[in-house]
């Protein structure tokens, strides 16, 4: 029902009028879409008019549904999602934060974590107590059938760059076969559970084969060239419970909002202009 009314309204567009450039296309629940708007989502995104028309009305309907839900975050809500965050990383807040500065932007990072706030905040709100809540059983299931998201390896052989110089550790990643007089270099073996808290979270997300990104610690900038991780055991149930929770909860209220959206299509008011 919903790719037959997406479909009309895309031959609708197409046939009505092409040579006005930023003429109303279509309104929905009195919000418009315009021939700009179309365009620009088709040449931002690469894709095709029906598609881009599907995303516009997608993102105006949600947009819509924060406003009337009166779904909001504020840096309260922020700082207490980077504290659980550090939480499970072994680390403090302020540390959580630093490292997060030095592997990417912190303004995109921060603006993330307000979008998957609201989106949590509104499928509360739309969800309104309907959402089945994960149990035992449930958490046991996901754990057996998939293991290989909670392994760790015992040991992680690692060469390790140290420099003054950030940028002579990057032009290494790029091209490993350079030699730095700035950069000194060695190979270590770590004991995955005696490893500080901030050097395990950046080997944690580097595979093996692979350069971290450059870090800073001790006044020095750090890499690692992960080159094996061995005697890889699977974590405890107790141990991973709580972030099994989350990861079925997370598929179940993606799956809610999916099917609260489609109604939301169905039941929106859409007058179509172009």
């Amino acid at each position: 029902m919903i790719q037959k009314l997406i479909f009309s309204i895309f031959f609708l567009i197409g046939v009505a009028n092409a040579g006005l450039v930023n003429g109303v296309a279509l309104v929905i629940n009195d919000q418009p879409i315009t021939l700009y708007d179309i365009d620009e989502e088709m040449q931002s995104k690469n894709i095709d008019k029906n598609a881009a028309v599907q995303n516009l009305i997608n993102k105006l309907i949600y947009d819509q549904s924060i406003k009337n839900n009166s779904v909001s975050v504020d840096i309260f809500d922020v700082d207490n999602y980077i504290a659980k965050l550090a939480a499970q990383n072994n680390m403090k807040p302020l540390e959580f934060k630093a490292l997060v500065r030095q592997q990417q932007d912190y303004n995109q990072f921060i603006q993330k974590i307000k979008e998957q706030l609201t989106h949590q905040k509104l499928i509360r709100k739309v969800s309104d107590g309907n959402l089945k809540i994960a149990t035992d059983d449930d958490l046991k299931i996901y754990y057996e059938n998939n293991k290989e998201q909670f392994s760790v390896p015992s040991t992680i052989e690692v060469t390790a760059y140290v420099s003054k110089n950030k940028n002579a550790l990057e032009s290494i990643a790029s091209n490993p076969m350079i030699n730095h007089d700035e950069v000194m270099k060695q190979d270590i073996t770590f004991e995955y559970d005696e490893i500080n808290p901030q050097v395990r979270y950046v080997l944690q997300n580097t595979k093996p084969k692979e350069f971290s990104v450059v870090f800073a610690q001790e006044r020095n900038y750090n890499m690692f060239f992960v080159k094996e991780k061995k005697n890889v055991t699977v974590l405890p149930f107790e141990q991973v419970k709580e972030k099994i929770f989350q990861v079925i909860m997370e598929q179940r209220e993606k799956n809610y909002l999916n099917e609260y959206f489609e109604t939301q299509k169905l039941t929106s008011n859409i007058k179509i202009y172009r």
